[in-house]
């Protein structure tokens, strides 16, 4: 099932917050060779955790991280806004109505769908707080799964060729992409919505919004 957890949250739910974080330095450390800190209990944290992100978190059965996604609106602090906008040829995101989407992250030996219902979750968030666009960094093995998912983003600039490329893109909500994401992902757009729901109600605004 879909957690949407700010990290003020976390500490409700220990063994998701910790092995979440332990999949981010097996992801990006590990896997992909990230220059990223990773600390002495193996897990991966950055200054953007301390801005008291929205994660959207898959768990698994056993209470552990299956997959997720990291939210910061574009009105403070973001990471493209701060390390990216070579790619955005110095154009920065600064709107209540964009969010920016990073830490995109998959446990190793996924349960299948898991993708697909992180980002089907992702237009969850868009629809309940009245998010036009996300905006996202993201390398090229990324682009083979949002090819597959159906959830793929306008391309606004990319650095670097092959495996090495990385890009900055644009993402909207459609109904039609909704419905074939939720098929992609093996999740009810009924069972979508009530994960949502869960967190925030039938009825969230803008002013919900405590992500700093």
């Amino acid at each position: 099932m879909i957690r949407y957890l700010y990290a003020d949250q976390l500490s409700t739910t220990p063994l998701l917050a910790r092995t979440m974080y332990q999949d981010r330095a097996d992801q990006f450390a590990t896997r992909l060779g990230w220059e990223v800190s990773v600390d002495k209990n193996g897990q991966e944290r950055d200054q953007y955790d301390d801005l008291n992100p929205l994660y959207v978190i898959w768990e698994k059965p056993d209470g552990t991280h299956g997959g997720s996604m990291r939210f910061l609106p574009t009105t403070g602090r973001t990471m493209v806004n701060e390390h990216f906008l070579t790619l955005t040829d110095g154009v920065a995101f600064q709107s209540p109505f964009i969010w920016e989407c990073t830490r995109f992250c998959l446990a190793r030996n996924p349960e299948p769908g898991t993708a697909a219902a992180l980002m089907l979750a992702g237009g969850e968030v868009m629809q309940g707080f009245d998010i036009r666009h996300f905006v996202g960094v993201f390398d090229a093995r990324m682009v083979r799964i949002y090819n597959r998912i159906g959830a793929a983003p306008e391309v606004l600039g990319t650095q670097g060729e092959g495996r090495q490329a990385i890009s900055v893109g644009l993402w909207e909500f459609s109904e039609a992409a909704q419905r074939h994401v939720s098929q992609v992902a093996g999740v009810s757009l009924a069972d979508s919505r009530s994960w949502f729901e869960a967190a925030f109600g039938s009825s969230v605004t803008q002013s919900a919004v405590h992500a700093a």
